[in-house]
């Protein structure tokens, strides 16, 4: 089983499966065909991307809330508001993914300046920071695995709701609507599309499964950063100003969340792996990069379009791992997964055939599996 013919009547070139055999390079193959300076953290320059995203927001921010509704004639306002809470959401994601950052170290050398800048900006997204840092590093730990990933883990044909009763263009309408609007504060609450636990498992409960004992300290000063910002929301300003101003766009950014995770992990040419089959290397090549476009590749820290890297060295700043992305490629040949169809249309593509995961007929002891629909 390769690079093979996908059985599941994908036949778009993109969507062509990836070598799984063992491939011909070695982890230190791919490190030393990156320039040395890629693995070095400026905390000037770092600081300079966390002010500019700062200043957009703040930008972005006052100029909605005096001028939107004093200056313009209402037959703009309703034109206004919107363009207002698109942009600032997508500000939002990319002041987001410098928290993420952050909780991976590649900001600074100082893990203790890290851990308190992201608390602070996951805060004020109302993400838990070090609840989401412990489960992150987790699912780099065992990303593509079936039984142990933190994040997208696939559904089985076995779970007849979405193999059968939502499989389906209504059904897959519904799913994706659901996904998008819900699927980042439910993954947060209950770990909806997580691990299976043996337990009740939750970003907000510091007794999760998720958690170690040394860990749950941590866990509950998270959920305090999170409730202290929602009070403070709630003293700044009246429930049709926190909405307009701070809501929306936040479930803009939700959005953003989810269509990024789950584009850089779910493709119809992609496998995941069982405990019989998995390693590291097979799960770092089993991630995509895609192209949202330069604005927006930059404004969310190239998480979109140099994520395979980032897999392979987690604390490597953004700004360098484009440049580390074209050095790599050339190793890692047909292993390495680029999709430069546009977000919107991969999504519903790839909603549409990444239903659930099996094996290839006869067999069902590879421990690979593949999507279907």
């Amino acid at each position: 089983m390769g690079a093979g013919g996908n059985k599941n009547d994908v036949n778009d070139d993109v969507c062509k499966r990836v070598p799984i055999e063992k491939p011909p390079f070695e982890f230190s193959d791919i490190k030393k065909a990156i320039p040395p300076h890629c693995f070095e953290r400026s905390l000037v320059r770092s600081f300079y991307y966390l002010f500019i995203d700062l200043i957009m927001v703040y930008t972005c921010y006052y100029l909605a809330s005096n001028y939107i509704n004093s200056i313009l004639p209402k037959s703009l306002v309703f034109i206004a508001w919107p363009i207002y809470w698109y942009w600032q959401g997508a500000l939002f994601m990319g002041l987001w993914m410098l928290g993420h950052d952050l909780s991976h170290h590649s900001f600074s050398d100082y893990e203790w300046l890290d851990d308190a800048i992201g608390f602070v900006i996951h805060s004020s997204l109302l993400t838990p920071y070090f609840s989401l840092k412990y489960s992150h590093r987790r699912h780099h730990a065992h990303s593509s695995s079936m039984e142990l990933d933190e994040g997208w883990v696939p559904k089985r044909k076995s779970d007849k709701l979405y193999s059968e009763i939502l499989n389906n263009p209504l059904g897959n309408l519904f799913l994706t609507l659901a996904k998008e609007l819900a699927g980042y504060p439910l993954y947060l609450l209950i770990n909806i599309h997580g691990r299976k636990y043996d337990s009740f498992a939750s970003h907000f409960y510091p007794y999760s499964p998720i958690y170690n004992d040394r860990q749950r300290g941590q866990i509950w000063l998270s959920i305090g950063g999170v409730v202290a910002f929602v009070y403070g929301l709630s003293k700044i300003g009246g429930a049709k100003w926190v909405f307009c101003i701070y809501g929306i766009p936040w479930l803009v950014f939700n959005v953003h969340v989810i269509m990024i995770t789950y584009l850089n992990h779910t493709h119809p040419s992609l496998p995941h792996y069982d405990s019989k089959s998995w390693d590291w290397m097979r799960s770092v090549l089993a991630t995509v990069d895609r192209d949202y476009g330069f604005i927006f590749n930059h404004m969310f820290k190239h998480i979109t379009d140099a994520h395979v890297v980032h897999h392979f060295f987690t604390t490597m700043p953004h700004y360098h791992q484009v440049e580390a992305t074209k050095a790599i490629k050339p190793i890692l040949g047909e292993y390495y997964k680029y999709d430069d169809t546009p977000m919107l249309k991969a999504f519903w593509r790839d909603s549409k055939k990444c239903i659930y995961a099996e094996p290839d007929e006869g067999a069902d002891d590879s421990g690979i599996y593949w999507f279907r629909h």
